[in-house]
């Protein structure tokens, strides 16, 4: 017997076809892939003990040689010699492995010979290679044929049996005034004629009026993607096709960094796609079986995800969804397989869908610019009119105007384009939103879309069953009462010729507040669902675009990843191409949109950054320590006044009390360091300039504000410019960051610097910092001049700079790199407009740039995220290893010991953005380090630190993972099972390992309780908690923007019932509310990690819900608040932990009231006053969860926000609807106690403000209704 052990499923599929061919005494030949063994280990032992014996020749393929079993190949290795079976290695690449081949035990030629059978498959290589092993190693006599060489790459069509040229396919199967779409898949499939979903999709195709070309090969790679110029395109290199579906696995292009020793050409693999310029659909054909995905709520397996649609996307290719499925059939023939036979069968349903789009997007280049109809989309939560166009970091309204500019332009149909953003908002409003509030039946029966209830009931039969059923006990009868008039559903937005900007509609919970407290997989509401169908169907649009991050078509019910047809976002969007603008720094969220949406991120800018400089109180404190330096060498008398001066306005503006400072210090001289110190990292800190409008490159002073933060951090090797200049004077530049309070002799200023405002005194290192960021902008500002000209540089430099260091190689990467790239912002409309015309859009990296990742512009691209297997990566562990030291040595100074029990909240965006810091932190809390495999770098197992590396007890966590988090890293869920596992099995005393002492009593109470053992076991050992699968969020957020909640345990019993679900290794999302309770009981810290600053904790409902939640659970669980930290890496090279409120003053002195901030949101008009109001809603979010805002800060946001008459004016003119809200939050504070103590005087003016804005308001309504019964 012949034991044939393969990782390529379709060779075993071949083999089967064989078997009738072979000569009687090779029909037992058995077949396995071992994949499927070492999965199991009892399964391999069993087969090397009861198997293996049997056999006369053990043959291997393995993709990835012997490291395809890890250790497990040398026990088989082992076994055959100790056996005497001759073993034959081949490798399962397309190209020999000679190292491989060298564990055979069999001459070398045996093992050539056979690969190159293996290597051009099919069923009469396969029969062959086994004679021929018979006859050369086990001495037969059945004759063999040499192999047979079979097409590499070609054409295939049913019922040809072989391959097609192009020629051939043109002349017999393509209709020439039709649209034509090439099908990618596998040559093995082809050779082993597992064809059946092949056919199924050119099948469908077809049937939807698009010619379709099926192309083999065994990879996109070889020879610099040939296989796309020799089938795909013509001699002029034009691509031929209008779309690609492609259902090969992994990437044809490499991330940057890795070396690819087959391809030399650097660059090739996007070079041919950007000549090819069509959409590539990813069409994904698991690896597993239907029962197994339609079993697993998340969806893909961590194989598949990876993959399928991971790796893939760094082609750029679009991700759609499965369309077949491995299943196990019976074998042809009598061989007598010890591995199932593996065969792809189709899914027509999901075949159907992938056609649909492929179809519309092949015809997108056939329609006439002026044809062409495209929607944009606004999100709009909470829906409020003071909310219109949610989108992070854009000013989504002025983004709106330039892409309606542009495409008019371009040829489209757009007419009656506003004057501005503004004009567009009132435009948007005055004609219909579904603000319940302001919306009036003229605006209903006005709207732009009406669907009628028997529209919407064609379209809701036409509704999975399942759907229809969660739909009505959700929602009753379509259409439902949600938005609806006479029986009619309207649609909010307004037409501009062949443009629709529509408003999203409202997610339901507003509609139905008690959902918050039980439903957190809440369906949508009839509404929503007869919106997006309205686009398509009545509406006809070609394309839709949701219009900034991030709207809420993404996170509605359904499968995490590989979405089937009863998820919600395919039962709203299930074929219409979709682009999606999205801020660079956000690659997890914005690859939930790609992957449960289809869409194409088109990704954008971060805003302009600057620093927070100084104002106010805090000025005016500045100016006083710099006379008191001065007079403490000239005039000592004026020291004692000065001294109280200082400590009044230190009072009156609290900076004391973040420091921790009651009363006036007897070494003053020392606290004036620590205040100095203190403001000048205030004034340092980085906040965003304004916001973002698409496609236009910054300029001037937000030109060089954005190159700063650009380059404040190194960017690989290239030093940051500050640190390069501080080097080059002769300074310690990270000794100086890490403590800006040490005092520094101005004497030892380098004369560079001395020169530069030369009256401010140097009194500590922040001082310095402060003169190095002057220089560093003087620099760039005389770039600017020279207009960024590298061959300027000397001149830049002259009379700044004598001693020049790493300057110039600095000033050279923002001269040919940063600067460049930052010009091409104007391709993130220019994107937009190819993906109109049915072109590719490129892929590109993703990460937040001002963290050192200058690189990953230009925008305009399609970002990835990365391959999961490779986190946390070595870089990331060092970082969360020294978060993990941070957060214990804070606490162990604050407290005299070590915290037993620490809460984290992880998302899936940070996990991306970081490479694993959260996840390295978790890790090394307990003490546990990842081992990386050399070759990739991937992670491939745990090892445990000992207690005395470790220098401290092994501390418990708690894990918050977000819904995205759960979806895209199944495998890092797994890890951290693992190491909970590994660290209870420990033989450590309790005291050294709080993660065992926990687990023994908990155990302990709960077989008191009367659980079983292995339950007892399990359960105690739930440390990762997330919300049900399918759903997503933390509840919080809806609850604060109802207003239905009144308590603590209110909020915690929200956050208990979208959260407590756990997950483990074995276990995905298992109700788990006691568990979840006890474990959240004992938390000691409840920490919250933040990798960059170009956003805050003021600046995004996440931190309020996921870590303020998590907070407020706590409290009502254990009687009192934990302590509350916040890990700032935003420079990875000074680590900080600090207490959230420390945090939130931070936050609150050098953004929220902040001139320099405010006047930025101005330049905005509606959707700056949008981002004022929500900082508003933020602020109070934190602090009904984590009680971090003080009366003195709710004080200062009612002055700077609502009772400041300019600022009155500006809402006035541009968004009135915000300051309503901002007025209505602010009077709910007080109303709940939270602002404990405002004055009557503030009140009545916030009342008066409010009252008077809801007037004018009224007052715009009534006239608007005037106006509707005139146009009547």
């Amino acid at each position: 017997m012949i034991l044939f052990l393969t990782t390529s499923d379709t060779d075993i599929l071949a083999l089967s076809g064989a078997v009738d061919s072979l000569p009687e005494d090779l029909r037992d030949t058995q077949a396995v892939n071992p994949l499927s063994l070492i999965q199991d280990g009892q399964a391999f032992e069993k087969f090397l003990s009861d198997t293996l014996p049997k056999a006369d020749l053990v043959l291997l393929r393995l993709l990835g040689g012997d490291k395809a079993l890890g250790e497990d190949f040398g026990k088989l290795e082992a076994a055959c010699r100790r056996l005497g079976k001759p073993m034959v290695a081949c490798s399962g690449e397309p190209v020999r492995d000679i190292v491989f081949e060298r564990r055979s035990s069999t001459p070398g030629i045996i093992a050539q010979s056979s690969f190159e059978y293996l290597r051009h498959g099919g069923v009469i290589n396969i029969a062959n290679v086994l004679r021929f092993l018979s006859d050369e190693v086990l001495g037969t006599e059945y004759e063999y044929e040499a192999p047979r060489s079979l097409a590499s790459d070609g054409i295939y069509r049913s019922g040809s049996p072989d391959a097609l040229t192009v020629k051939e396919y043109h002349q017999n199967f393509q209709v020439s005034e039709k649209p034509t779409a090439a099908l990618l898949f596998y040559r093995a499939h082809w050779v082993s004629a597992n064809l059946d979903f092949v056919d199924a999709i050119v099948e469908s195709v077809e049937a939807q009026g698009c010619n379709v070309m099926p192309v083999f090969c065994s990879s996109l790679r070889e020879n610099n993607g040939a296989v796309f110029h020799k089938y795909l395109m013509d001699d002029e290199s034009n691509a031929t096709i209008d779309v690609v579906i492609c259902t090969q696995s992994f990437a044809m292009s490499h991330q940057p960094g890795l070396s690819d020793s087959a391809n030399t050409e650097v660059g090739w693999d996007i070079k041919v796609l950007e000549q090819l310029d069509v959409p590539i659909l990813q069409a994904i054909v698991s690896t597993e079986s239907r029962a197994d995905w339609e079993g697993r709520n998340i969806g893909l397996s961590p194989l598949d995800i990876a993959m399928n649609v991971a790796l893939p996307e760094l082609d750029g290719r679009i991700t759609t969804v499965p369309v077949s499925f491995k299943e196990s059939v019976a074998a042809d023939g009598s061989g007598d397989l010890l591995g199932t036979v593996k065969r792809y069968v189709p899914d027509i349903e999901q075949i159907e869908a992938l056609a649909s789009l492929a179809t519309r997007y092949a015809r997108l280049s056939h329609i006439p610019i002026a044809d062409r109809k495209i929607a944009f989309v606004l999100s709009n939560y909470p829906t409020k009119a003071s909310r219109l166009g949610n989108a992070v970091g854009l000013d989504t309204p002025a983004s709106a105007i330039n892409l309606l500019n542009a495409m008019k332009d371009a040829g489209y149909t757009v007419d009656d384009i506003p004057e501005d953003g503004d004009t567009l908002m009132r435009q948007l409003i005055e004609r219909c939103t579904y603000d319940v509030e302001f919306l009036t039946p003229e605006q209903m029966r006005g709207a732009e879309g009406r669907v009628s209830k028997e529209a919407y009931g064609k379209q809701f039969a036409g509704f999975p069953v399942d759907v229809q059923k969660q739909m009505k006990d959700s929602w009753g009868v379509p259409p439902g009462t949600v938005y609806t008039d006479d029986g009619h559903l309207f649609i909010a937005g307004v037409s501009f010729g062949n443009v629709f900007i529509g408003i999203q509609p409202s997610r339901g919970f507003g509609e139905n507040p008690i959902a918050i407290y039980h439903s957190p997989e809440f369906m949508p509401t009839h509404h929503y669902l007869a919106f997006y169908r309205w686009l398509r169907d009545d509406y006809r649009a070609d394309a839709i675009v949701h219009l900034g991050k991030h709207g809420t078509l993404e996170w509605l019910p359904g499968k995490g990843v590989g979405l089937s047809r009863s998820c919600y976002p395919e039962v709203c969007l299930p074929d219409i191409p979709h682009f999606y603008p999205f801020i660079i720094n956000n690659p997890g969220e914005g690859t939930q949109a790609k992957r449960r949406t289809h869409a194409v991120i088109i990704d954008h800018l971060v805003p302009s950054m600057t620093t927070a400089d100084s104002y106010g109180d805090i000025t005016r404190c500045e100016q006083l320590m710099d006379e008191y330096a001065t007079a403490a060498g000239m005039d000592p008398q004026k020291l004692p006044i000065l001294r109280q001066q200082i400590w009044e306005i230190v009072q009156k503006a609290r900076l004391n009390e973040d420091l921790g400072v009651d009363e006036i210090p007897d070494d003053f001289d020392d606290f004036i360091l620590h205040i100095d110190g203190y403001i000048c990292e205030l004034k340092d800190a980085q906040i965003r300039d304004g916001l973002h409008t698409l496609g236009e490159p910054p300029e001037g002073e937000l030109l060089i504000g954005l190159l700063l933060s650009l380059t404040r951090l190194n960017n690989g090797d290239v030093l940051g410019l500050r640190h390069a200049i501080g080097d080059a004077l002769g300074l310690d530049y990270q000794t100086l960051m890490r403590d800006r309070a040490v005092a520094f002799d101005a004497k030892d200023l380098p004369p560079a610097l001395a020169r530069l405002n030369s009256g401010d005194p140097i009194i500590a290192a922040g001082d310095v910092i402060e003169r190095l960021e002057v220089l560093a902008r003087k620099l760039l500002e005389n770039a600017a001049e020279s207009k960024f000209d590298s061959a300027a540089i000397p001149d830049v430099m002259d009379g700044l700079l004598e001693q020049k260091g790493l300057v110039p190689g600095v000033l050279k990467y923002i001269c040919e790199q940063i600067r460049p790239a930052l010009a091409k912002t104007t391709n993130e409309i220019d994107a937009l407009l190819r993906g109109f015309d049915g072109r590719f859009i490129p892929p590109g990296p993703a990460g937040a740039p001002t963290r050192g990742m200058a690189g990953v512009l230009p925008t305009g691209r399609n970002f990835y995220s990365m391959d999961p297997r490779s986190l946390p990566s070595e870089t990331s562990w060092q970082i969360g290893k020294e978060l993990a030291d941070s957060l214990a040595e804070r606490y162990l100074k604050d407290e005299g010991a070590y915290p037993e029990s620490v809460g984290i909240s992880v998302w899936g965006t940070s996990a991306m953005r970081t490479h694993g810091d959260d996840i390295a932190q978790i890790l090394a809390l307990m003490g546990i380090k990842p081992i990386w495999q050399e070759e990739n770098r991937r992670v491939v197992g745990l090892e445990v630190m000992s207690l005395e590396e470790l220098g401290r007890p092994r501390i418990d966590v708690t894990v918050r993972i977000s819904g995205f988090f759960r979806d895209a890293f199944q495998n890092l869920i797994g890890l951290m099972d693992d190491a909970f596992q590994q660290v209870i099995l420990l033989d450590e005393p309790e005291e050294q390992n709080f993660i065992l002492k926990h687990y023994n009593a908990d155990v302990a109470t709960l077989k008191a309780d009367g659980a079983e053992q292995n339950d007892a076991e399990s359960e105690s050992l739930y440390r990762i908690f997330g919300s049900k699968p399918g759903s997503y969020g933390a509840g919080i957020l809806q609850a604060i923007d109802q207003g239905n909640w009144q308590s603590d345990e209110d909020l915690a019993n929200i956050y208990t019932a979208w959260g407590s679900y756990a997950y483990t290794r074995q276990r995905q999302g298992v109700s788990a509310v006691k568990e979840f309770r006890r474990r959240f009981a004992v938390i000691d810290v409840a920490t919250k990690n933040q990798d960059n600053r170009e956003h805050d904790i003021f600046d995004s409902d996440d931190y309020m819900q996921f870590h303020g939640g998590m907070i407020a659970t706590v409290r009502h669980l254990a009687g009192e608040n934990p302590r509350q930290f916040f890990g700032d890496s935003a420079d990875p090279s000074q680590l900080r932990t600090r207490d959230l409120k420390e945090e939130a003053r931070r936050v609150f002195r050098s953004r929220v009231v902040n001139p320099k901030w405010l006047d930025s949101m101005k330049r905005h008009g509606y959707k700056g006053a949008f981002e004022l109001a929500a900082t508003v809603d933020y602020i109070f979010g934190y602090d009904a969860t984590a009680q971090i805002i003080d009366d003195w800060m709710y004080q200062e946001v009612t002055e700077a926000y609502v009772l400041d008459p300019a600022m009155q004016e500006f809402f006035k003119e541009s968004n009135p609807w915000a300051l309503r809200a901002i007025a209505e939050r602010l009077m709910e504070a007080a109303d709940r106690d939270m602002w404990e103590n405002p004055s009557e005087e503030t009140l009545n003016e916030l009342r008066r403000v409010y009252l008077q804005t809801e007037a004018v308001l009224e007052e715009r309504q009534e006239q608007q209704s005037q106006q509707s019964v005139g146009d009547d």
